[in-house]
């Protein structure tokens, strides 16, 4: 854990410094204070986050040979943007109010509209100007990528992977929305959308794109790396990020307790609990999930279900078994010793989170 904690404030600190530098450069296209406020917002927005992506897409460049390269840092930051934008269109198709302790983006501008008196729907204000503002963050995370300064044939051997990595993260937010769409879920297709959804853009494609800037070219032994360590690690993420949004602390997730019941949240660990509950208890999960109104007695409910159905013994059984497959093919793997430390401490990092 040492490792990973030095490992990863070095990484964010660097993380922290470009990204900087790169919205330091786009200020003075955002001088008319009509425009201001859409920089004022991605800063703050930008502020927070567990850099993880840039972590997995540096140490995968290390581990394929890479050496100290400033480019690599603008390269991977850029993954902290398509995060950043992706979270804000999240939050619009969840109605969800908070984000990292403070307002999500929407209620950020529809606050603004409210405020300002201005004509028209406060809250169809604030959904577009978030929309506008992932857009923003979206294109950003393209030009960063691109301009990172790294070697031409590093990028054109990666650009492909970065390319169907945006793809792959736009049809996960998809059958999200598709999941709590048709209601009732199984356990594969709720494992399916942690994949597609968190698990690949989390960890396996970060890894890959560190991965093949650093080797030019993409090898069978970094497909395999990527999918035996870097698909498990990912859905293990994504797994503990369920648990979190049900039994997770407000003070340190930054959300509301509870809130993915609010939202319906169709996850494994839901999956989980259904398929173990009694009849009654289906109706139970029913009757509750999802309802936006949902209070403390609510969430109590529903997570001393998740409990008693073994739904939640379950997702961290299975966090620990797919951590364990993916720490014996990091074993197996031809890679540089220093990075197979740094992405085993990553990987505990990453799943036994607790924000």
């Amino acid at each position: 854990m040492t490792t990973s904690a030095a490992s990863l404030d070095h990484i964010r600190t660097e993380v922290d410094r470009v990204l900087r530098e790169f919205l330091d450069r786009q200020r003075p296209h955002f001088e008319d204070p009509h425009l201001a406020v859409l920089l004022s917002a991605a800063e703050d927005f930008l502020a927070g986050g567990k850099r993880l992506r840039p972590a997995f897409c540096h140490w995968g460049w290390r581990a394929a040979g890479g050496g100290d390269e400033p480019g690599l840092h603008f390269a991977a930051a850029s993954l902290e943007l398509l995060q950043a934008s992706a979270l804000i269109h999240d939050d619009v198709m969840d109605a969800s109010d908070v984000r990292r302790g403070m307002p999500s983006a929407h209620r950020r501008f529809e606050r603004m509209h409210a405020d300002a008196g201005w004509h028209g729907s406060a809250r169809q204000f604030g959904e577009g100007s978030a929309v506008l503002l992932g857009n923003l963050l979206l294109v950003w995370s393209g030009e960063m990528w691109r301009g990172s300064g790294l070697d031409p044939r590093a990028i054109a051997a990666a650009q492909p992977l970065h390319d169907y990595m945006l793809t792959e993260l736009m049809c996960g937010q998809y059958l999200d929305l598709l999941e709590q769409a048709q209601g009732e879920s199984t356990f594969d297709s709720a494992l399916r959308v942690a994949l597609y959804k968190s698990g690949k853009y989390s960890v396996e494609q970060p890894l890959r794109l560190g991965l093949v800037l650093a080797a030019r070219a993409r090898h069978p032994w970094i497909d395999r790396l990527c999918v035996q360590y870097g698909q498990r690690v990912g859905i293990a993420f994504q797994l503990r990020d369920d648990i979190l949004g049900v039994f997770g602390d407000p003070a340190e997730t930054g959300k509301p307790a509870g809130d993915d019941l609010r939202e319906g949240k169709r996850t494994v660990l839901i999956a989980r609990a259904l398929a173990g509950a009694t009849p009654a208890q289906q109706d139970v999960v029913r009757t509750l999930l999802g309802d936006p109104g949902l209070d403390a007695d609510g969430v109590a409910s529903l997570r001393t279900l998740i409990e008693e159905t073994g739904a939640l013994t379950d997702c961290e059984d299975m966090i620990k078994r797919y951590l364990d497959e993916a720490m014996h093919a990091l074993e197996q793997a031809p890679i540089e010793e220093d990075a197979r430390a740094a992405l085993a401490a990553l990987a505990v990092a990453a799943t036994s989170r607790r924000t």
